[in-house]
């Protein structure tokens, strides 16, 4: 049986777009037990993943906050020893940063990762046995598909599959639909107003809204939103696999350029992406279910646009 480790830590965007070389590592690979490195908030989700057999968590972002505690280094010394545990056939660094290029060292065997003209950080790249040239012009999927293939011997092939069965997850039969207003970045967001002329438009036509948040400015916004939307509703606080199974029963959902729009193109769900202050052709979605991009770096997408199409991918 082979022994496969990869390590993507995050961020929810970057740990989705990994899911189908997980997924394809399996098929290509029979028998083959896989395990992932990814920070603590994910491992939820990535339970999800059938093919994952193992997963050890690392908290990364937690250990930021207090880097000179004592039990920080004591966690990040139980974690490397963790990863340490097994041997394995292949270890693949899909994330590409001088942080996991780090952390790969701690696991025992082969290591895989990005040459440094592929690479984000390329001082990364010191840390592997073997290096392979992907080109940084592809979509993030490819690239960790593309990865995992050298890696283990194949070439990727077909569409991507996230390994996450919509029908198995999706709760309850009330019809809603989903919004996705939050994200990390300012210039990624779509104005407030904008929101709340959408979401009348959408309950003048029956639609129950519901509006999820990660952080207390995305739920104050939330609550502001559903302040001047009457059928607006915000959802509770939630791990990601509740998360995951609330985007599975949506009718559809509309979000900006956040992990969770990933999550519902992962999903198959109908999806309206709106693109402000990024490039969708490099980490916009990609899936097997109706959606439509709108807007894109520096473009503002109107109401009227997106309100379009809507109409496309709801029908």
């Amino acid at each position: 049986m082979s022994q496969i480790l990869f390590i993507k830590t995050s961020s929810l965007g970057d740990v989705i777009h990994n899911m189908p070389a997980v997924s394809e590592a399996q098929a290509r690979v029979p028998g083959a037990r896989i395990a992932w490195v990814v920070e603590e908030a994910y491992v939820p989700l990535v339970r999800l993943h059938p093919a994952v057999t193992d997963v050890i968590p690392v908290a990364a972002r937690r250990w930021r906050k207090e880097p000179f505690s004592p039990a920080t280094w004591r966690e990040i010394g139980a974690r490397r020893r963790a990863i340490g545990v097994e041997t394995y056939d292949a270890v693949i660094d899909t994330q590409g940063l001088l942080r996991t290029g780090i952390l790969s060292r701690s696991a025992r065997g082969r290591r895989h990762g990005y040459d440094r003209r592929s690479i984000r950080e390329p001082l990364a790249a010191m840390f592997y046995d073997v290096k392979h040239a992907v080109s940084r012009d592809l979509h993030a999927i490819e690239r960790n598909r593309l990865l995992t293939g050298l890696a283990l011997g194949y070439a990727p092939d077909g569409p991507p599959d996230y390994g996450l069965d919509r029908e198995r997850l999706r709760e309850g039969n009330r019809p809603y639909a989903v919004f996705l207003h939050g994200t990390a970045r300012p210039e990624k967001e779509w104005a407030p107003e904008n929101w709340i002329v959408l979401g009348k438009i959408l309950e003048g036509r029956g639609v129950d809204l519901v509006l999820p948040w990660g952080n207390e400015r995305e739920h104050a916004r939330a609550a502001h939103l559903a302040a001047n939307i009457t059928k607006g509703r915000v959802a509770d606080a939630m791990p990601l696999d509740r998360m995951a199974r609330l985007i599975a029963g949506a009718q559809f959902v509309v979000g900006v350029d956040t992990g969770l729009v990933h999550l519902a193109a992962a999903l198959g769900v109908p999806l309206l992406a709106i693109f402000a202050g990024s490039r969708p052709e490099l980490t916009g979605p990609v899936g097997q279910g109706p959606f439509e991009v709108v807007g894109g770096k520096d473009m503002q997408a109107s109401v009227k646009d997106v309100t379009a199409a809507i109409e496309r991918i709801a029908r």
